[in-house]
């Protein structure tokens, strides 16, 4: 058994390095387009993600989608002297009522929380700006407490996961400038 685990990772190393796979923040240590990992992590990206200030939201998923965001980014402090600035849309929720009784009530809802974003310079005015949404279920019990409690619970989860969405888009297109792979646009 063991040995059939080592031939797995094998084939998913083989598997991602034949796609084009490269790592977001290792340091590639040849000059040509082969790399190798040496325990070193490239800290370019991540500096300049930490010039990033992300600007005040006004709705309540957007305040902690800001703030998985600084704790991200900035996870020393906001800089002084900011280089870019993160703009969030307040965020836009469906909600969708699932699994229905016999008497026609539901038992769960599925949320859908939307969020625009856009990286701006100072300099260079918009740099980037995407989309990043999730979908979201709870159940919708007897007990109102239990459920609102749930309906936190996914909210925090959904912030949770947008941010490391937007930090993962932005931090690709930092790598994608750096490297001169791939459209910055895209991101």
């Amino acid at each position: 058994m063991l040995y059939r685990a080592k031939y797995i990772v094998l084939a998913a190393v083989f598997g991602l390095a034949a796609c084009g796979f490269e790592p977001l923040y290792v340091e590639k240590t040849s000059g040509d387009d082969l790399w190798y990992y040496n325990n070193k992590f490239d800290t370019d990206i991540v500096r300049e993600m930490a010039q990033i200030k992300v600007e005040t939201v006004t709705d309540r998923l957007g305040q902690m989608i800001r703030n998985e965001l600084m704790d991200t980014f900035n996870p020393y402090g906001t800089p002084k002297c900011a280089k870019y600035f993160l703009r969030i849309q307040p965020a836009n929720t469906e909600t969708v009522q699932q699994a229905l009784r016999d008497d026609i009530t539901a038992t769960r809802e599925k949320v859908k929380y939307t969020v625009n974003y856009s990286l701006w310079s100072k300099d260079d005015g918009q740099l980037v700006s995407g989309r990043s949404w999730v979908y979201l279920s709870y159940d919708l019990l007897d007990n109102p407490y239990s459920t609102t409690m749930d309906k936190k619970k996914v909210e925090k989860d959904g912030a949770k996961i947008i941010a490391n969405d937007i930090s993962l888009r932005i931090g690709a297109y930092f790598h994608s400038i750096k490297t001169k792979r791939g459209n910055p646009n895209e991101f």
